[in-house]
């Protein structure tokens, strides 16, 4: 048997069993949850890592985002892969916590805010590897790169998201580029 229909046929033998799980924890089945829970637990964690660059706080949002997760799942229709809804409640999650700890504003100055971050010579030496340079980010510039680049959603979506306008996201994504690219060496 070809590689090609074996991978074919174990993707959709794999997203019909997930899509049992979702049906059955639709239904209360705890068990059935608990296998989506293991299914997406590091893509999620990766997400809340990459959005808030501190292990514990990760950790927590991980957790809450599968809260979230367990108690809106009636609300998922079904309109798109449950990863995508789960992915998108994450962040979500983490842009709710960043607001009420109210670390998540957004107002005219933010350009000067990314402009005076300049990492030290020692910091330079230690981010060679782009997840530690993602985390040395500015909070806002990161959830940005992250929603933008690393997630896919648009400008108008992260502004929606963030209540932040559309040319706020643009600069501040593009600022985010421009540190990665200095900080790592790109020319």
């Amino acid at each position: 048997m070809n590689n090609n229909v074996v991978a074919l046929e174990t993707a959709q033998s794999s997203k019909a069993l997930e899509s049992s799980w979702v049906r059955d924890a639709k239904n209360g089945d705890v068990r059935a949850f608990e296998h989506l829970y293991r299914t997406h637990e590091k893509k999620v964690y990766a997400l809340c890592l990459r959005m808030c660059a501190q292990v514990g706080l990760a950790e927590e949002l991980t957790q809450e985002a599968f809260i979230k997760a367990w108690r809106s799942l009636a609300q998922f229709r079904g309109d798109s892969q449950f990863g995508t809804w789960l992915y998108r409640l994450t962040s979500n999650t983490v842009i709710s916590y960043f607001r009420k700890a109210n670390l998540l504003v957004f107002d005219e100055n933010i350009m000067e805010e990314v402009l005076e971050l300049r990492p030290g010579p020692e910091v330079l030496g230690e981010q060679r590897d782009l997840e530690n340079a993602i985390s040395q980010l500015p909070e806002k510039a990161r959830m940005i790169f992250v929603l933008h680049d690393v997630q896919g959603y648009a400008h108008n979506e992260i502004a929606d998201m963030l209540d932040c306008a559309v040319g706020t996201s643009k600069a501040q994504l593009h600022r985010a580029r421009q540190l990665l690219k200095g900080w790592l060496n790109y020319e």
